[in-house]
């Protein structure tokens, strides 16, 4: 058993500054990591910025530590928080045997790099620069910080892309890759089991509907209107029994209404908007696609859970997630998507289902963990 900090100040995305509160953290990313973890018979620290608190207090199987953040018009809360008490909490707590720290780009990477670099690991998700201020800051901090001052850390890509990116900058860049995990026993909470271990126990996922679904915020780089033109064109060639589902809201959210006014399809698309993982879940495993047309992103989260209940993925290149939903067949990705990708998706259901039931234990969040370990294991013996 082995004693785990996680720093990730930043839970979930936030397109202001004005944080967005939630009422739990429960459905985040590096919650499900840290649930991995303990799963795996591990002590977890998680520290957060105080910005991303829940509104309601709540209870958690493992230490949760929500710092203060200073100097906001500087360390932006949605995208750079500076927490000033990580220097002295790392000082004072040598008990931890790793420290992942969520980002080379971040003040509180370079803390715990400084503090203690034989610990730490930093999990990188960007495989370009960081657009603040003209990417200038980040392109000094990189070729500066990163290269002289962070240079004795490990890093792990969450993604081919990352690896590649970050290897330009850096020297002990793991060669193993951890994407983001989803924590399947909720989905077993969601879905139930069925069958014994001796036998060989599953989740029981729901039948495919004639359905596709989107979980997205609706803002501009998101491309849902692009999504409702394409699905309006795949009706079109005789598919008239589909449904579409669009799960989230945001700002375009009237703007898409009234294009689904304008293409017809109020029958056909259906607005679900915010709705809890317990929710949302089901809709996306009995569609037989889940779509995706940003044209800015980096892991999405979505694509991870799309896969791990069953559903393959239509996307653009821009996911890091595309790489491998191309080397694993685990749906279609490919830039300007049209109807025809909809059409094949349908027709080859089957194959891509299995083949995403199949990959599904490589997106836990267990084998996260126990790789995470690995990593650990290899950086003591080198």
């Amino acid at each position: 058993m082995s004693s785990v900090l996680i720093i990730n100040p930043i839970l979930y995305t936030s397109e202001t500054n004005k944080i967005p509160r939630t009422d739990s953290i429960k459905d985040t990313m590096i919650y499900a990591l840290c649930m991995g973890f303990v799963r795996n018979g591990h002590n977890v620290t998680l520290i957060a910025a105080q910005d991303y608190a829940p509104v309601r207090e709540e209870s958690y199987p493992f230490e949760v530590i929500f710092m203060r953040t200073v100097w906001h018009r500087i360390f932006m809360p949605r995208c750079f928080p500076y927490m000033p008490g990580l220097r002295s909490y790392l000082r004072r707590h040598r008990e931890y045997d790793m420290v992942i720290a969520s980002e080379i780009f971040a003040p509180w990477s370079y803390t715990a790099a400084r503090v203690c670099p034989d610990k730490t690991i930093v999990w990188h998700e960007l495989a370009a620069h960081n657009n603040m201020l003209h990417r200038i800051p980040s392109v000094i901090w990189y070729n500066t910080v990163a290269r002289c001052l962070m240079r004795k850390v490990r890093v792990v890509p969450r993604s081919e892309a990352a690896a590649a990116f970050v290897r330009q900058f850096m020297r002990r860049v793991s060669d193993t890759v951890i994407d983001h995990g989803v924590n399947l026993e909720k989905l077993d909470t969601i879905f139930g089991r069925e069958g014994t271990q001796e036998t060989g126990a599953k989740t029981v996922l729901p039948e495919k509907k004639k359905q596709f679904a989107v979980v997205s915020q609706l803002i501009g780089r998101k491309r849902i209107d692009r999504i409702i033109e394409v699905f309006a064109e795949f009706v079109q060639k005789g598919y008239e029994e589909y449904k579409l589902y669009i799960i989230g809201s945001g700002e375009k959210e009237e703007q898409l209404r009234m294009l689904v006014q304008e293409k017809q399809l109020q029958d056909r698309i259906v607005f679900c908007g915010q709705m809890t993982h317990a929710q949302l879940l089901p809709v996306v495993a009995g569609s037989e696609a889940l779509l995706v047309y940003t044209s800015k992103d980096n892991n999405m989260v979505s694509i991870v859970e799309s896969i791990a209940v069953g559903t393959p993925v239509v996307t653009t290149s821009v996911p890091y997630n595309a790489a491998y939903i191309r080397r694993e067949q685990l749906g279609i990705a490919e830039d300007d998507w049209t109807e025809e990708a909809l059409i094949k998706i349908v027709e080859d259901n089957g194959l891509y289902r299995q083949n995403c039931l199949r990959y599904r234990r490589k997106l836990s969040n267990t084998f996260c963990a126990e790789r995470f370990m690995d990593v650990r294991a290899s950086s003591e013996g080198s």
